[in-house]
């Protein structure tokens, strides 16, 4: 079960965007990271099931250095809200880890399928959320962020994400966030989130049968390196480039890309027969 050339070419483009897309949209890449990983795994020879499970798990470990060099960058353009992405992330990290203990337990389609169905539907409300008549201050409340956080954590870890995803969503239509400050804010709460995520399927996976080489539990350092290595310069970039687009296109781009990504991992293309 060895990666192959044209594995390991993929791994690394798709750092590069995931790298691009943490800084630039405030996500973790997950939506385009994990339908990768699972299918360098297939395609050699990985249980679809403990696939689906080792590309949650390494998604969320590489997510961790590269939210943590997108937040710093975001943080110098002063878009980062500390108090909201500390409290957000602590709780989200609780809930991501009963999350992944969750999923450690679900079979791999369900899995597949319900990574699928979150970033539409988070895909979704952004699009047809009408904005605020009436410009109002963020929310600054403890209290709103571990109410949002603990649950949002949890569906993080289930479907192996960082949370960017589905947080954004909600910092800007819930709780206010001007959307450079939640893409910003985004970043910094991904680096807790991925931490309690990651330690989940790294326990949930030890001693399980199948695993493909260089594997602790269901976390994959091989494919870490190589997505963790070109993410994280590239984050930097996405940050910086985030800061000379205006709200409206960066909104827009990021729902594009869910869409995609999410059609992608249900089948929906396959169901229609479409090359995509």
């Amino acid at each position: 079960m060895e990666m192959q050339a044209v594995h390991i070419i993929a791994l690394l483009c798709t750092g590069m965007g995931v790298g691009f897309a943490s800084g630039l949209l405030g996500v973790g890449g997950c939506f385009i990271m994990v339908p990768v990983q699972y299918w360098a795994l297939q395609s050699i020879g990985v249980d679809p099931t403990i696939a689906i499970r080792i590309a949650f798990g390494t998604n969320l470990l590489v997510v961790i250095p590269t939210a943590l060099s997108g937040a710093i960058a975001h943080y110098k353009k002063k878009a980062v809200v500390w108090k909201a992405g500390l409290t957000f992330g602590i709780a989200g990290a609780l809930g991501a880890f009963g999350g992944a203990f969750i999923a450690s337990h679900l079979p791999g389609k369900v899995l597949t399928t319900a990574f699928g169905v979150a970033v539409i539907l988070g895909g979704l409300r952004m699009l047809t959320a009408k904005p605020p008549q009436i410009v109002k201050e963020p929310v600054d409340s403890l209290a709103a962020f571990i109410f949002w956080g603990i649950p949002l954590g949890i569906v993080s870890g289930i479907i192996g994400i960082g949370g960017g995803v589905l947080m954004i969503p909600i910092m800007v239509y819930m709780l206010n966030f001007k959307m450079h400050q939640a893409v910003g804010t985004s970043t910094a709460l991904m680096i807790f989130t991925a931490i309690g995520g990651s330690m989940s399927y790294w326990i949930n996976g030890l001693g399980v049968m199948g695993l493909p080489p260089y594997s602790t539990g269901y976390l994959n350092w091989y494919q870490w390196v190589i997505l963790a290595g070109v993410s994280i310069p590239w984050a930097v970039v996405g940050a910086n480039t985030a800061h000379l687009l205006p709200a409206k296109q960066l909104k827009y781009l990021f729902i594009a890309v869910m869409f995609y990504m999410g059609l992608k991992m249900t089948g929906a293309f396959s169901a229609l027969g479409l090359p995509l």
